[in-house]
């Protein structure tokens, strides 16, 4: 049977149950959290955690190896994404100050988490046949050209947070490919002046402002530092065991700001403890773990960097996330994997962990 006509191929194996179950903690701790919160969130992120288990269950079943070999596919779906980002820095309507939504009638959808998908799948398989010489000069510039143009188009939205992941996941595609220190150190050179180009010529007095704050994380807390402030309050307030279900003063009262995405780290731990935080982290790098181990078993390379690219985005965001709760790092705007408020992210995510799936039945052989 010709190949095209076997992308819905079912493979024998099951689902990685050990992931799946990773997964269903954490859709617990973020429906407990927003039904502690918010009522209307829950009930709208309950229909996203439903579609986004079936695209994991039906999408895992996909011959995904057939559709990372289209260039099509791969290139396809990268323009797409990049047209999406184009429309929406056209469209006059701002939600929380940026333009980094599309409203399609009731349903709100964020152009930038398409563009880490499609960045991802074309970076695999640019890297995939380039690895070993993956620091020639023009193998980096030609990489550098795909992350650059959803990365600035993300920026001039302005959501620098999606944008940072965007590069992130360029740099560490790079990095696992070996590293070349004499290139590494003029691309860090290179960085830092365009760093001082930005805050000199470019960035708003509000960004600069959300940049000196996390320097000077005790200065204006009725201010730009009140959000973290408060997630620091509320954290540290929670206790071993935490204040239990509804009971977190800094959730109930209002004190937290963006409890479904942004402070909903903060949020659960207030409510849940230390013992809960602590609980969720180690979850998570075991769904790391697990992904960058179904990986490493993958039979071809295209697999093998999916994997790094799907273990990188949900690494970069957790790290920014849950810094930005602790004041480790600026406030950025990027949500926890799987845990925060957001059908767009969500969904991403689910169809990253589709194809990890797949790989697992793939390798089941």
């Amino acid at each position: 049977m010709p190949e095209i006509l076997n992308f819905f191929k079912l493979r024998r194996g099951g689902l990685d149950w050990l992931l799946v179950g990773g997964l269903i903690i954490f859709a617990a701790a973020s429906l407990v959290s927003l039904a502690s919160s918010n009522f209307k969130f829950f009930s709208r992120q309950l229909i996203w955690y439903v579609f986004s288990f079936i695209i994991i269950i039906f999408g895992s079943r996909l011959h995904w190896r057939w559709f990372l070999a289209q260039p099509w596919f791969r290139f396809g779906l990268y323009w797409f994404s990049v047209t999406l980002l184009v429309v929406s820095n056209l469209q006059s309507k701002t939600i929380r100050g940026t333009k980094s939504w599309l409203v399609l009638g009731p349903v709100q959808f964020e152009p930038s988490e398409l563009a880490k998908l499609a960045l991802i799948f074309v970076l695999a398989c640019f890297f995939s046949r380039r690895y070993l010489a993956a620091w020639r000069g023009k193998n980096i510039f030609v990489s550098l050209g795909f992350a650059l143009v959803p990365a600035v188009l993300t920026a001039i939205h302005p959501d620098f947070g999606s944008a940072a992941v965007i590069m992130g996941i360029w740099l560490g595609f790079l990095l696992v490919s070996g590293i070349n220190y004499k290139r590494l150190a003029v691309g860090l050179l290179i960085a830092t002046t365009i760093a001082v180009l930005l805050w000199s010529f470019f960035l708003k007095d509000y960004q600069k402002d959300r940049l000196s704050a996390f320097l000077f994380p005790e200065s204006d807390p009725l201010g730009i530092n009140y959000n973290v402030i408060q997630s620091k309050i509320a954290i540290g307030s929670a206790g071993f065991w935490g204040k239990g279900f509804g009971a977190g003063t800094q959730t109930q009262l209002g004190f937290l700001p963006e409890v479904q995405s942004d402070f909903l780290f903060a949020a659960f731990i207030e409510e849940w403890g230390i013992f809960g935080g602590v609980l969720l982290i180690l979850t998570f790098l075991f769904i790391i773990f697990r992904i960058i181990g179904i990986g490493l078993r993958a039979k071809s390379n295209d697999f093998k960097f999916v994997s790094l690219g799907a273990g990188l985005v949900f690494t970069i965001h957790f790290f920014i996330n849950v810094g930005s709760n602790l004041g480790l790092v600026p406030v950025a705007g990027v949500t926890f994997p799987f845990l925060s408020y957001g059908g767009s992210s969500l969904l991403t995510g689910s169809i990253l962990i589709s194809i990890i799936q797949h790989i697992k039945i793939e390798s089941s052989f």
